[in-house]
């Protein structure tokens, strides 16, 4: 990919952006050093922003060439590519996910990407670029269209993954099944949480592939795309993932796991088709008896410290390395072999158990309400940054002597996690009791209403209890590393402590500026101050995690400057991609979409707005959220007013066409990014930095979206 590295201030003016002038400039500014000081890396299956790779094919000719007549396809260099000799566009891959039509076709290219990849080094997998650059080299050789890209994708990397899942036992695999093999009319399996509950008629061929891999030990959830999954391999459960899916689902559910370097086969359904679609049965049979034939080199995956960074949190981990000081673990007051929890706290309103809570030990009501909510969903990205920098520059092992019944994988894992010291485990815990704490603290300034898919703290126990507890968390944060001072040392320890408080510092300037311009009456705000708002909200966290993970495996030098910026980078077009996300919404603490703009909050696409409307319509928009700021929003619920609000918003956005320039710009951030990535020493750091990219940005390309036209709906003079 092109080079893009940060922007000197005197090179600012002279940089250029397609989405318009303004918007350029912010980014230059927003991106460089004075602005002010948050599942991965690998093989890509299923056709996800394809990007540029090297020869593109121009050629209509869709009839194979002779294999044995062909000139050898080069193989996978050993040595890792930086990303700097890539190019990459992103753009829409719809034109990307056809299937070869002809079986004999399919077969040949599955046998060569079978053959090329039995040559390759597998010790690391294969970045995004890496693997499309090999998949175009397999559609020239057989002179097929790039529309074959995707399916071909997902052959070489499924082929890349065999030996790796060959090794891992049945009973360690995962089956994901599409429910579009059913037949529609007549199917008498139900729905549950976890998919298509089967009930093995005979009618498809379904029940085939379920009974044969439950024989085996496979556990099988007939579900697409489940958001499940990624939880279940990270709980421990499985250690690889087989699965049927059209190219479409593929590119959706599986990158998250190829780039945490989770062993993943796949084959494509014959059609995208959601109705009686039909699949390359001896493929998927074959693929469920898969077994080792050759010794296989592990191939690097960051699953063991995904596991780790989640397992903190788990009750035992948690009191091990945050023990309570009020109410030991396993000893109430009342003497029986529960410890005093929250878990279970009804409303603020009702008789609730915080009444026999604070009956039994009113001091301990804090602590207990503290650690239960740091226990608390969230998906622990902030420490496993912490534990994977470390990892980076100490980890990597390799250990052979470890119990024989264990996997390739169960044995990486031991031996990685045994050379992280209970210290480092303090010091991502307590970049988490940060987050946490600011969670706590955000939800109260801007009144939301849920977190975690529950009521927010402060709706269950109140505005006073909440904002204690926030308060509780940052010290127990700076209590867990300053405890760590024999083991980690005075410097380090003071270092630590020191990029902890400034993180924190720049986080409240930055909310600090968010709730200043919420709250007046002037909604002017220009993309450069919104971007530069997200500098400081953001990447402190991001830049706290990385660095202190490094920091206590090693000085930083010349990395500091560097990763910082990184940081910045990354924080920034987090930021943006959380804005585009607020008009989808969530499962866990959105439910309604639009509440950013109508909570009246500096967000990079009103600024957009802003700046790309005429007056008429700019005018209109100023108006639309002034209005709603005089009301008293007392409902987390949406009147039917506001749904019309937010409509005309939305549809103004889609005039100013603001959300394809966010999402341009979210492209140009992380190409900086990865520019910065590509100059980092050791290899493993770099890799990791690739990974961190690759995960926190991942933004498959959106469905065009529809735009309700309104009738009744007018702005109040």
């Amino acid at each position: 990919m092109p080079t893009l590295p940060a922007p000197k201030p005197e090179d600012i003016a002279t940089e250029s952006l397609s989405a318009s002038n303004t918007v350029h400039s912010a980014a230059a500014h927003a991106g460089s050093a004075h602005v002010g000081s948050t599942h991965v890396g690998s093989a890509h299956v299923g056709a996800g922003e394809f990007p540029n790779g090297s020869a593109i094919l121009h050629t209509d000719n869709p009839n194979t060439g002779n294999p044995s007549q062909l000139p050898p396809q080069q193989p996978h260099s050993k040595g890792f590519r930086s990303k700097k000799t890539q190019s990459k566009a992103r753009r829409r891959t719809n034109h990307l996910k056809e299937v070869p039509p002809e079986r004999d076709l399919r077969n040949k290219i599955r046998d060569h990407c079978r053959q090329l990849t039995s040559g390759w080094d597998k010790q690391h997998a294969l970045s995004q670029e890496e693997l499309e650059s090999e998949a175009r080299q397999v559609l020239e050789r057989f002179e097929l269209p790039e529309a074959f890209l995707g399916w071909t994708l997902v052959v070489l990397s499924s082929e890349f993954w065999r030996d790796q899942i060959a090794l891992v036992p049945p009973k360690r695999r995962l089956l994901l099944l599409p429910h579009c093999l059913k037949h529609a009319e007549g199917c008498p399996a139900d729905y549950d949480q976890y998919g298509l509950d089967c009930k093995q008629c005979g009618a498809c061929c379904i029940a085939d592939f379920r009974t044969r891999a439950e024989q085996l030990g496979y556990k099988v959830l007939v579900a697409e795309g489940s958001p499940i999954v990624l939880k279940i391999i990270v709980s421990g459960y499985v250690d690889a993932i087989v699965g049927v899916a059209c190219l479409n689902v593929l590119e959706k559910a599986f990158d998250k796991l190829l780039l945490a370097g989770i062993p993943c086969m796949a084959v494509p359904l014959l059609s995208s088709d959601c109705r009686n679609t039909s699949v390359d049965e001896d493929w998927v049979s074959e693929m469920i008896e898969v077994r080792p034939s050759v010794p296989t080199v592990q191939t690097y995956s960051y699953l063991p410290l995904l596991r780790a960074a989640s397992g903190m949190f788990q009750p035992e981990q948690l009191q091990r390395l945050a023990p309570r000081v009020r109410v030991p673990h396993g000893n109430s007051q009342n003497g029986d072999s529960q410890k005093l929890s929250t878990t279970k706290l009804r409303s603020k309103n009702g008789k609730s158990q915080q009444d026999n809570i604070l009956l039994q030990d009113p001091i301990a009501a804090t602590e207990a309400l503290a650690h239960d909510y740091l226990a608390k969903g969230g998906k622990y990205s902030r420490p496993f940054i912490t534990l994977a920098a470390y990892d980076a520059l100490t980890g990597n092992h390799r250990d052979s002597k470890s119990d024989p019944e264990q996997t390739d994988l169960q044995k990486g894992e031991q031996t990685q996690l045994q050379n992280i010291p209970d210290a480092v485990y303090r010091v991502a815990l307590s970049i988490e009791t940060f987050h946490k704490a600011s969670l706590v603290h955000d939800d109260i300034e801007d009144d939301d209403a849920y977190r975690y898919g529950e009521p927010t703290l402060h709706q269950t126990l109140g505005l006073p209890t909440a904002i204690n507890v926030g308060d509780y968390l940052i010290g127990l944060g700076y209590r867990l590393v300053s405890r760590e001072l024999e083991s980690l040392g005075p410097d380090v320890a003071g270092d630590i402590i020191n990029r902890l408080a400034d993180a924190h510092l720049r986080l409240s300037e930055g909310q600090g500026a968010e709730l200043l311009w919420r709250d007046t009456r002037d909604k002017q705000l220009t993309p450069l101050d919104a971007m530069k708002i997200y500098a400081l909200k953001t990447a402190p966290a991001f830049e706290a995690a990385m660095l202190c993970g490094l920091r206590c495996a090693a000085p930083l030098g010349e990395l500091e400057q560097p990763l910082k910026q990184l940081a910045r980078h990354l924080g920034i077009a987090f930021q943006i991609l959380n804005d585009l996300k607020d008009w989808h919404g969530d499962q866990d603490n959105k439910l309604a979409v639009g509440l950013d703009t109508l909570g009246g909050r500096p967000t990079l696409l009103w600024a957009l707005a802003l700046d790309s409307l005429e007056q008429e319509h700019r005018d209109e928009l100023l108006q639309i959220v002034g209005q709603q700021q005089e009301k008293d929003k007392t409902s987390a619920e949406s009147s039917e007013f506001d749904a019309g609000r937010i409509a005309r918003v939305k549809q103004l956005y889609h005039q100013a066409n603001v959300f394809e320039q966010a999402r341009e710009l979210v492209e140009k951030y992380q190409q900086r990014a990865e520019a910065i990535a590509d100059d980092v020493k050791p290899e493993s750091l770099r890799r990791l930095l690739y990974f961190l990219i690759n995960t926190m940005l991942h933004n498959p390309a959106p469905p065009t979206p529809k735009v309700t036209e309104l009738q009744s709906y007018r702005v109040e003079k």
